[in-house]
């Protein structure tokens, strides 16, 4: 085994000539207690496709954790939304990185070894990533380093613990280069100031240099030689001129009428690009190079008019914001709903509130490494095929790993303004209607307004933004940029033809949450800081614009649900649970409310209105209040009422509130019986009966009339052999 250790604040060591030696890079990252193992596996023969290729699979092992899996085979199902969302990081961290045209099927898969409860394995796992793919033999501009940055009061802390970041006001990754080329960013925070957070990556950043230059001495004295490949066909230099002469001119036209949307701006390049294929392509093998070539100059024509009119294809200035509409209160029986459009990106949300019983639970693993139980608030994110004009498969009990990642990312951004003590479970739905550009963070805005509308008392309305980027660097210098722009509120085009991604969620105060896809091999530390200001400046602005639509939580709505505690004194809980909860059983099914044990002797009610909780309370002060039942002496006679007759004998009840009893026709009287009605007996007659406690088997009270009409031993024989066959 070959060691690496290198502190920064926190120890890290990255090991590797040990385990998987078969893989084309394996490296063992170790943090605290916590380990994990990446190895990095290459095809050597490209992949007929125009992208990268990647895959990316982390998995949580409960056995790293010391634990069984409690599912019904004991074994690692999945995977589980934290896999998932941890499996996009690591993505996100090494995807640029890879050389234009390497298309070989790529795999990273990340073994849980260990686990502390200290440390999340996810900031490891990114930097063991890094390592095996340096010390693969598969061709990469690595390497990149990650840490975890908090802040707890005024104190910048690298990689703080489990117990530190539930004090911080700050859960931000950042993934960067050797040069302080930032390559992802993803975070969450408590609405966490500019200049707090800017400072935040700075530090990051600065410490990112150390875990870096430790990576390439590691690659440096024990990677692997990197494998040459065959690069892709060259596109002959005829073809691209003829495509470029014939379509040039016409993009430009195209990018330059503001009047088209995004269908019939996609169906314009989508004609003009079959008129090209058709007078250009030659046969099979030209036709691949013509669509290249068409794709090519598609993207230079349409970053080039950025820089030169400083004017995107809709007609916006770079730092616009596209027309804003809002609605509320749609449908009347849902406790929120709201609609939010943004140019042609519009997104349908709604809230239900429901009892703390329906919180989301989290699997065993992600509990000891996130520290969180359960969530009382949780968002939903729907992307349908319609929503883009497609076809295709929607629905289905698991969302897909991209409907996964935004719905996460604009749960992050609301998290911060609803309230931890809230009484209820609030589950927030965001179904995308339409989509051109920005649909997590329209989900943000819409997710907030419905919240308001739900009377969900947020501590202030949030509102989030995508910025874009087209630059102009040579030889995959992105350090000395030749020249950028900086794009406010992307449309889909911009977000596929440009450089990077960012989304910012926020309130007017600071910062929620935020995410930065770069496409880039890394981004400059002062474009990065550009992109904060000018999304915080554009998030400010579509506040304002939802305020005009609903600026407070509302106080009250008619089908608001209604939480409400009560407590129940120890010597009445028996009578207000009844045998084996009955008494909560037979509420819910009558009035609908559900009761939950908040604490020893408090119990929380929670109906769907004012009305049903009222009748609930009502039902159970009737329980509690009943009179105590009696204790029956062994042997005592009693007066027992007769409440009805069957063929068997009578039903009888002791004491007002019983519930009845059948005294058998065997010990009516002395005299063998058929039917009650042979001895004159009525409903409502009262009679004597001997009490002779309860069956040892099957509970049921004994009692007899005819002991009291003569010998007693004799009857006493016949109730004990009747009451063993009841």
């Amino acid at each position: 085994m070959l060691n690496f250790k290198f502190s920064f604040r926190r120890s890290l060591t990255i090991s590797t000539g040990k385990y998987a030696r078969f893989a084309d890079g394996c490296a063992v990252a170790q943090m605290g207690d916590t380990a994990v193992m990446v190895t990095a596996v290459s095809r050597n023969k490209a992949a007929q496709t125009n992208f990268m290729p990647l895959t990316v699979d982390y998995r949580q092992k409960a056995a790293a954790a010391g634990r069984i899996p409690t599912n019904f085979l004991r074994r690692e199902l999945g995977p589980t939304e934290k896999e998932i969302l941890t499996s996009r990081l690591i993505d996100r961290s090494v995807r640029p990185l890879f050389p234009d045209g390497y298309n070989c099927e790529t795999q990273l898969m990340c073994n849980l070894l260990a686990v502390d409860s200290v440390y999340d394995p996810d900031i490891v796992s990114i930097n063991a990533a890094s390592a095996a793919l340096s010390l693969s033999d598969i061709p990469w501009n690595g390497p990149v380093g990650a840490v975890r940055v908090g802040i707890v009061g005024t104190e910048v802390l690298i990689n703080p613990t489990r117990r530190e970041l539930a004090d911080s006001s700050l859960n931000l990754i950042v993934t960067a280069t050797k040069h302080n080329l930032v390559v992802m960013l993803e975070g969450a925070a408590e609405n966490v100031l500019l200049p707090d957070f800017q400072k935040a990556v700075r530090t990051g950043v600065k410490e990112i240099y150390n875990i870096v230059l430790g990576i390439q001495r590691l690659s440096k004295m024990y990677g692997k030689m990197k494998r040459t490949s065959d690069p892709p066909a060259a596109i002959p230099e005829e073809t691209v001129e003829a495509v470029r002469s014939l379509s040039e001119m016409r993009l430009r036209e195209i990018f330059r009428d503001y009047s088209h949307d995004k269908l019939s701006r996609d169906e314009a390049v989508s004609e003009l690009r079959a008129n090209v294929i058709e007078k250009v392509a030659q046969d099979s093998a030209n036709y691949n190079f013509v669509v290249d070539s068409f794709n090519k100059v598609v993207k230079e024509v349409f970053r080039s008019l950025i820089f030169e009119d400083s004017t995107r294809c809709d007609g916006r200035k770079l730092e616009q914001v596209r027309p804003i509409s809002t609605q509320v209160d749609l449908y009347k029986p849902l406790h929120g709903s709201a609609l939010f459009q943004r140019g042609q990106t519009q997104v349908f949300c709604t809230v239900a509130l429901d009892s703390p019983d329906s919180a989301m639970r989290m699997d065993p693993v992600s509990i000891l490494t996130g520290g969180v139980k359960e969530k009382n608030f949780f968002l939903h994110y729907e992307f349908p095929p319609y929503a883009t004009n497609e076809i295709g498969r929607a629905g289905g009990a698991v969302a897909g790993r991209r409907e996964m990642g935004h719905g996460a990312l604009a749960e992050k951004g609301l998290r911060p303004v609803v309230p931890k003590d809230f009484p209820f479970t609030i589950r927030l739905t965001s179904e995308v209607l339409e989509s051109n550009g920005s649909s997590s963070m329209a989900s943000v805005c819409g997710g907030s307004m419905a919240l308001m509308d739900a009377g969900v008392p947020v501590s202030s309305a949030a509102a989030g933004v995508a910025i874009g980027l087209v630059t102009k660097f040579k030889d995959n210098d992105t350090k000395h940029m030749e020249d950028y722009r900086i794009l406010t509120d992307i449309l889909g085009i911009e977000d596929y033809l440009g450089d990077m991604d960012f989304k910012l969620a926020g309130t007017k105060k600071g910062i929620t949450a935020l995410q930065a896809d770069i496409k880039i091999p890394g981004l400059p530390l002062k474009i990065v800081m550009e992109a904060l200001q000018q999304a915080t400046e554009a998030k400010a602005f579509i506040i304002d614009i939802m305020e005009e639509r609903i600026k407070f939580p509302r106080k009250h709505k008619d089908n608001w649900p209604v939480s409400e505690r009560i407590e129940v004194p120890a010597h009445k809980r028996a009578k207000f649970l009844g045998l084996g909860g009955s008494n909560l059983k037979k509420l819910t099914a009558e009035t609908g409310v559900q009761v939950s044990q908040l604490e020893e002797n408090i119990f929380q009610f929670f109906g769907p209105n004012q009305s049903a909780v009222d009748e609930a309370k009502e039902y159970m002060e009737k329980q509690m209040e009943a009179p105590r039942e009696p204790e029956l002496e062994f042997g005592a006679i009693y007066t027992a009422k007769i409440v009805e007759l069957r063929e068997s004998g009578v039903m009888v009840t002791l004491y007002p509130g019983m519930t009845p009893c059948l005294l058998h026709n065997s010990q009516l009287d002395q005299r063998k019986i058929s039917h009650p009605s042979a001895l004159g007996l009525e409903e409502g007659q009262e009679i004597q009966v001997k009490f002779f406690g309860r069956d040892p088997v099957s509970g049921i009270i004994r009692l007899s009339r005819k002991v009291l009409q003569g010998p007693a031993s004799q009857a006493i024989r016949d109730l004990n052999r009747t009451g063993s066959k009841r």
